[in-house]
């Protein structure tokens, strides 16, 4: 079955061609990316395994006109794929929210799509994007069935005492305020393929998986289902980010507020945009500029450093305990996978939990699996690299079969 999957953000778009002919046996055919939807030239980037990626500018008003211009791409003479757009079978989305409405992947029906705008409220700058992409698909080919697969979903076996905020419960009543979690399909992707990886029964195990990125989140997966995750009823909670602070004293909001004569969208805007490591750097959101800038001896840089890695190592060290122990830990994500300080210095002082992290490996590994504990370790930690993609175009495949 060949599927497109899709990941329409509010300016751009990333794509993904795939022959699933079963859950593990798959080829990648074509990935893109789409930018700078609405403006006066966007710019279309387009991949096929070994060949030289094609690159074109043009007018992209709206997502519909950016979806068409990829999928005239993947049937044109020079650069295409399929010989005709019939040949997909199935097109998969990935969506931001999707509440308590859906605990796994789902057909787009009427309802569906309503849901999920009803959603929108608790992701405003996701989920709207997202549909974009469900409502072009449903403009350009009607007849292809749609799923779409959620941030959140993997999070929502979380128990009700880890999911729930000790706020007045009616705030959970009436606004459905609670820990949601988020990148859920690369935690639900990494604890399985990294479970694999180290030889472990994710039917029988405990896992800590550490997204790391511009966005974090650390998730505690116990027989691979989601026990408790970092991030909360938004994404800004948990560890430090590029841009976001992470977990602070709520009061600091009011106070803050107060002395600075700032109204609620400016705070927020404080702590999404002009936070995290960005924030305490003064330098870059980039980890890479961190590192950097640290090495040259900035101190600010090597605070952020300081600050992320223990952070990351405080939440493992509580999932453990969640957990009543551990058996291994991923890393994945841009940051997970590519900074070898952040990783070691999340581990370093975790010694006692029985992980012999072998230091040398650790410092060659960029982009790739990898164990990075030595055979006699105890604890096994490894760098996984995550394929959110791969679990939209298995979900996708598996729902639209069970239709036939």
């Amino acid at each position: 079955m060949i599927v497109l999957v899709l990941n329409c953000g509010s300016s751009s778009l990333k794509y993904q061609v795939l022959d699933m002919k079963s859950d593990d046996n798959y080829s990648l055919l074509a990935k893109g990316l789409v930018e700078r939807i609405g403006e006066k030239m966007g710019a279309l980037t387009h991949r096929v395994p070994d060949q030289d990626k094609y690159t074109v500018e043009m007018p992209i008003p709206d997502h519909t006109v950016g979806i068409k211009a990829v999928l005239d791409l993947l049937v044109s003479k020079e650069h295409g794929v399929l010989k005709s757009l019939k040949e997909i079978e199935a097109v998969g989305h990935r969506v931001a929210h999707g509440g308590e409405y859906f605990k796994g992947s789902a057909l787009v029906t009427d309802k569906t799509q309503a849901e999920i705008e009803k959603l929108c409220v608790l992701a405003p700058l996701h989920n709207p994007a997202n549909l974009l992409g469900v409502k072009a698909i449903k403009e350009l080919m009607p007849e292809v069935p749609q799923v779409t697969t959620f941030d959140t979903a993997f999070h929502q076996t979380m128990p009700d005492y880890a999911y729930t905020y000790a706020i007045p419960y009616e705030y959970y009543e009436k606004y459905a305020i609670r820990r949601y979690g988020f990148h859920g399909t690369s935690h639900k992707f990494v604890a399985a393929a990294g479970a694999a990886f180290a030889g472990i029964d994710i039917n029988n195990s405990r896992i800590i998986t550490c997204h790391l990125g511009n966005g974090s989140s650390i998730t505690a997966v116990k027989d691979g289902r989601c026990i408790d995750t970092s991030m909360g009823f938004t994404p800004q909670e948990g560890v430090p980010m590029g841009t976001r602070s992470g977990s602070i004293d709520a009061t600091i909001v009011p106070y803050l507020a107060e002395k600075e004569n700032l109204s609620p969208k400016e705070m927020e805007k404080i702590l999404n945009k002009k936070s995290g490591l960005l924030g305490i750097s003064g330098v870059s959101s980039d980890c890479r500029d961190i590192e950097e800038a640290a090495g040259a001896g900035n101190v600010r840089a090597s605070l952020a450093q300081n600050i992320l890695c223990y952070s990351i190592k405080k939440i493992i060290g509580a999932y453990t305990a969640a957990l009543g122990g551990v058996d291994l830990i991923i890393f994945t994500g841009g940051i997970g996978e590519n900074s070898a300080p952040t990783r070691f210095g999340a581990i370093q002082g975790l010694e006692y939990l029985g992980i012999e992290f072998d230091e040398e490996v650790n410092k060659g590994i960029h982009g790739k699996e990898a164990m990075l504990t030595k055979p006699s370790s105890k604890v096994k930690v490894c760098v996984m690299p995550t394929n959110e993609e791969l679990v939209i175009a298995r979900d996708t495949m598996n729902i639209v079969k069970s239709l036939k």
